[in-house]
């Protein structure tokens, strides 16, 4: 859920932080990752205890339920690692790039982890899912409606996506 991407270390993963042996030390430590992950966790059981005592069989998540969700989960997680809108969210912990790319983790231990992880779409990603999924168990209703919203950002997404690949297409074909 945080690291870098593929497990792969990047040039930020061991700024100069003086280690105990005078060696630069780097920016994370597992315990940084280990209390993100235990965050996660907690947050998930939280969920899964508060839903289960219900008997309402309304706030089940079938099948057919989770294209939608997924969908919701790809919006919001897009929205918080990748748009302008969601520069709030990640200031305090990412460096912003001019270029609309994912920016530096800002500082050392878990800060610089949640920096990591907020640069991430498929991290955040993992955060998203639980929070969607959380209020679809949880408020049914509420759950339904944000997750329509957000899945109909998501297919605007693609439609948006499909449709400036092929004008650019038509553009480079008519040259």
């Amino acid at each position: 859920m945080a690291g870098t991407s593929h497990g792969m270390t990047s040039p930020t993963d061991t700024q100069a932080r003086p280690g105990t042996d005078g060696q630069a030390a780097p920016a994370t430590e597992p315990s940084d990752y280990g209390a993100l992950n235990l965050t996660y966790l907690a947050l998930l059981a939280a969920v899964v205890a508060a839903t289960s005592r219900r008997a309402d069989d309304r706030a089940a998540i079938r099948g057919r339920d989770l294209p939608p969700l997924g969908l919701a989960t790809f919006a919001l997680s897009k929205t918080v690692a990748r748009e302008k809108i969601g520069t709030w969210v990640r200031d305090p912990f990412v460096e912003e790039s001019t270029d609309h790319r994912p920016g530096a983790p800002r500082g050392h231990g878990l800060r610089h982890a949640v920096g990591e992880l907020l640069t991430c779409t498929r991290c955040v990603g993992a955060w998203a899912a639980l929070g969607v999924v959380g209020l679809r168990a949880a408020s049914p209703r509420a759950g339904r409606v944000a997750t329509a919203v957000l899945a109909t950002a998501g297919i605007n997404d693609f439609l948006q996506a499909g449709f400036r690949y092929a004008t650019e297409r038509a553009d480079a074909a008519g040259r």
